[in-house]
């Protein structure tokens, strides 16, 4: 049985290989992105891998049944780069990897936002050049502020641990509230009263109903100055909104570790291009502004789950037509 990844890194190839040993699949990585100009490289495989920036709209759909492709294997929690109906309508089945060590993405957030705070980064370079001046660095105690989580989902979850360990106080909001979090002291609140707080972090999927969930509406209903933490997905935030926000200081802190456009940009080495992108350079430039390329899934624990969870159920698929885990079935 052949299965091809599609936007494979390195790191791919050394924990899919690592744990395929049991399963023996036949591994094909391709670097490129899948969209419909690169899905004539499916070739003879009953199964292909994606990730997060591929594209897997009706016309690819299509064209992988054509090719004898029966499951899609999504290494990733959120799927809101495939067409489910058309995918069903021409018979693949689609799995995910719904959790995968939850506190790899919170702790992430965290480290955005202490860094934010605190500016490590550039007490880190000013001390390499012997200055060892303190102007400009001063921080907030993160004790006794309030957070705002939206979406408590697994990494939700894990993030509003974190946060009640520091001595925050937690609100929430999500369609349903969570009891055990509830029982821990997070309250959850409408989303006019979450945004109100002092630092905000985003942990929910992207779909219709959260596009632009950050928009100029709800920038204005956050607390001046506040700090604003995404490692969900770019398209929650309004790019353009979230960079006026910025120059009239609506928004006092930035930290983002996914950005609307970044399927062109992420995960590649670009350090001898010129960016066409102007909106991401231009908060870039912005001394209260931290953007991580798409690395807070990336730790030994969550590449070990993504890789052995994605076989697994991509065998299964693929053997009986069923999968155990019922979570990780979208199609």
């Amino acid at each position: 049985m052949k299965i091809i990844f599609f936007s494979a890194q390195a790191y791919d190839k050394t924990f899919f290989n690592r744990y395929n040993d049991t399963l023996g699949f036949e591994l094909d990585f391709q670097e490129a992105q899948l969209s419909e100009q690169t899905v004539g490289l499916v070739n003879n495989a009953e199964a292909i891998c994606v990730f997060v920036n591929d594209q897997i709209n009706a016309a690819v759909c299509k064209q992988l049944s054509e090719k004898g492709v029966k499951v899609i294997a999504l290494r990733c929690a959120g799927f809101n780069n495939v067409d489910l109906e058309a995918a069903k309508a021409n018979g693949l089945r689609i799995c995910r990897v719904p959790a995968y060590s939850p506190e790899a993405v919170a702790e992430h957030a965290l480290a955005l936002i202490l860094t934010l705070n605190r500016k490590t980064h550039k007490a880190y370079n000013r001390v390499r050049e012997q200055n060892f001046s303190l102007n400009g660095l001063l921080g907030f105690n993160l004790h006794g502020k309030t957070v705002g989580v939206i979406g408590t989902g697994n990494i939700g979850k894990s993030f509003c641990r974190i946060m009640k360990g520091l001595g925050c106080r937690v609100l929430a909001f999500d369609v349903i509230a969570n009891k055990d979090m509830e029982s821990i002291g997070v309250e959850y609140h409408p989303l006019a009263e979450v945004l109100a707080a002092d630092i905000i972090s985003l942990h929910c999927p992207l779909n219709n109903q959260t596009k632009h969930l950050i928009n100029p509406e709800t920038i204005g209903m956050m607390k001046k100055g506040a700090m604003l933490i995404n490692t969900s997905r770019g398209g929650l935030v309004d790019t353009k909104a979230i960079t006026e926000a910025l120059k009239s200081g609506q928004v006092g802190y930035l930290g983002i570790d996914v950005y609307e456009q970044e399927e062109h940009l992420f995960f590649r080495d670009l350090s001898g291009v010129i960016i066409q992108d102007d909106e991401i350079q231009r908060l870039m430039s912005f001394p209260n502004v931290l953007i991580t390329a798409h690395q807070a899934f990336f730790t030994e624990e969550a590449l070990s789950q993504i890789a052995t969870n994605t076989l697994n159920s991509t065998y299964e698929l693929l053997k009986s037509n069923k999968l155990s885990n019922q979570a990780a079935l979208l199609v």
